[in-house]
This record gives structure tokens, C-alpha cells and sequence, in this order.
């Protein structure tokens, strides 16, 4: 069977001219997944194959995650990676804690009450800092933003695509 991809950012320029490349960043565990040594994998768009990188070094420049990789010590050696897909392989996946889940597990979920009403589809997550809010996608309604917070959410089965949550008052309008 072929390897699932996981899409873990977007390299979208370069920065400076030491080989440093600007990421935007798609992954939710940055700090795991741009450690030095790490192996990610580089798609263009005309390349069937992609290209394997390791990582040299890490740090975070405003939105941006800068990284570079070994053996790609000037400018000229990353210029061709602009606009690649950065994706790593299932197996890279790691395995996370009780109560932690990755974005791909969480988005297309569908979110119900603990009594049973539908409400939506969970379209993207906002990461707010204090907590994630996710995006649900209402038929014929505005969209509801829920808070990933013990109070409101009850379940998750990221198996059956199934979340459960409390609704509080006023969290959604009608």
C-alpha cells in the first residue's frame, strides 16, 4: 500500500542568503516536527519523487518557522525548493497524548449535542493560543466557532468522524 503524506507546511521564500528558507507552517506540533536532525520531504509540482531534507536548524522569525537543511548551505541551493509542499510519511506521525489529537483527525469530523442535534462539519481550526477554536460549517446558517475546552467538548471519536459537545448558552447563534 502507498505511504499517506501528511502536509506539514509550505516553503513560501527563502530568507537571507545561507540557505535559510521561510516556512508556513501547517503543522500543530512546529517545535517536534522542525526539530534539528528531522527528515522532511520536499514535494514541487512537476517532481513524482520527493526530495528528502534534513534538518540543520530551527527558529521562528513573526509568522514564520525559518529553516535550513544540511547540505543546502547558500541561497542558490534552495531557490528550487520555493513554493514545495514540506510532507512527512504516516510513520513520522507521532504518537500523542490521551486528549491530543493532529488538525487532519479533527476537520471533517461531524459535531452533535449531547442531545443528539446535528450541527455541522468542522471545516478548519483557530489556533487562539489559550485554546484551539474549530470552525463548523452550518447548513443554510453562519458557521459556529467552538471552543476546544473541557466544558464544552464531551467526545471525540476521530474514528467514526463523531464529536460531541455541551452547548452552552449563547456559544451558538441561531
Amino acid at each position: 500500500m502507498a505511504e499517506k503524506w501528511f502536509n506539514v507546511g509550505k516553503i513560501v521564500n527563502t530568507h537571507g542568503v545561507k540557505g535559510e528558507v521561510r516556512v508556513l507552517s501547517t503543522t500543530d506540533f512546529p517545535e517536534e516536527r522542525y526539530q534539528t536532525g528531522n527528515v522532511l520531504y520536499l514535494f514541487q509540482n512537476e517532481q513524482k519523487e520527493p526530495v528528502e531534507v534534513k534538518i540543520k536548524t530551527h527558529r521562528f522569525h513573526k509568522t514564520f518557522d525559518l529553516l535550513t537543511f544540511e547540505g543546502h548551505g547558500s541561497i542558490n541551493d534552495v531557490e528550487k525548493f520555493k513554493n514545495s509542499l514540506i510532507k512527512v510519511p504516516e510513520s513520522q506521525l507521532t504518537d500523542l497524548d490521551e486528549g491530543e489529537y493532529y488538525f487532519h483527525e479533527i476537520i471533517g469530523c461531524t459535531v452533535l449535542t449531547d442531545e443528539g442535534e446535528e450541527i455541522g462539519t468542522i471545516k478548519e481550526i483557530l489556533e487562539t493560543g489559550a485554546n484551539d477554536v474549530w470552525i463548523v460549517k452550518r447548513k443554510n446558517k453562519k458557521d459556529a466557532l467552538i471552543p476546544f475546552i473541557d466544558d464544552v467538548v464531551k467526545e471525540i471519536d476521530v474514528e467514526e468522524k463523531r464529536i460531541v459537545i455541551s452547548l452552552m448558552e449563547g456559544l451558538i447563534d441561531e
